[in-house]
């Protein structure tokens, strides 16, 4: 890891625990909700083939459906142009990032119709950075029913899937949607993932003043870009916002999973 002056973040794993921990999550889970099977859309990236490995590990990988890009796994590839030229072809005008959005909520359309075939719940991909910076589109690639990466910076999940033997090609691999040509994570976002990561666990984790964060080498505009990203985003990490009429709101005053012996 790179460092930043005294205080740096402490971004390290005990990778052995926290990979029990999520093999333990997706098991509970998913026989929680009534499932057996899970379904991932792997992208060939970092995130997805270590959702696939985990998932393989806790339900077996007979019960591990891998959709588009498979690592000796049950496996389909499916071929979504026609249906999004489909649709993108309506609009000449349309730019790369509705084009994009567009692509990602079709893989979630393919995804959620194989997840009914099989009976099996959709196990999402997206790590705790994506979630903090809404880096990822809603009802689209962030779409699922359980997220094991979802409290992981992508600092972590790197550590974490390179000890739990997802190959090194994927993990040493640029970060990318594959949304349009050239399209990387990290030239979207405008900083790299490594320094973004240290800033935000320092901002949220250790909870630091903006007075600490200077002391810990960060710059001012850095600091308040990335504030203003998280803030602005808050709608994508939390389910629809529902009126409150009654005494007993769903994800209001109705949200606990126990009440219902789950």
């Amino acid at each position: 890891m790179e460092t930043l002056g005294k205080g740096q973040a402490n971004l390290k794993l005990n990778r052995g625990v926290v990979e029990k921990m999520l093999i333990q999550f997706i098991r509970d889970e998913v026989r929680n909700a009534g499932f057996s099977k899970g379904v991932v859309g792997v992208s060939g990236g970092v995130d997805s083939a270590l959702v696939m490995l985990l998932t393989a590990k806790a339900l077996g990988p007979e019960n591990a459906l891998a959709v588009l890009l498979p690592y000796r796994m049950r496996s389909e590839t499916i071929d979504i142009t026609p249906m999004v030229d489909a649709y993108i072809g309506r609009d000449g005008d349309m730019n790369d990032v509705r084009r994009g959005n567009v692509m990602a909520r079709q893989r979630m359309i393919v995804l959620y119709d194989l997840s009914a075939r099989e009976r099996a719940l959709v196990i999402g991909t997206s790590n705790k950075t994506e979630v903090m910076l809404g880096y990822g589109t809603q009802f689209g690639d962030t779409a699922c029913a359980i997220n094991p990466l979802g409290d992981l910076y992508k600092t972590q999940v790197w550590q974490l899937a390179d000890a739990a033997g997802v190959p090194k090609k994927i993990v040493e691999k640029k970060p990318t949607a594959d949304l349009w040509a050239g399209q990387t994570d990290e030239g979207e976002l405008g900083f790299s993932y490594k320094l973004v990561d240290r800033l935000l666990y320092a901002m949220i984790d250790d909870r630091r003043t903006d007075e600490e964060l200077n002391e810990l080498g960060f710059e001012e505009n850095f600091i308040e870009k990335v504030r203003r990203i998280v803030q602005r985003n808050q709608f994508k990490r939390r389910p629809p916002v529902i009126a409150k009429i009654s005494h007993r709101t769903v994800n209001i005053d109705f949200r606990y999973p126990r009440d219902w012996g789950i």
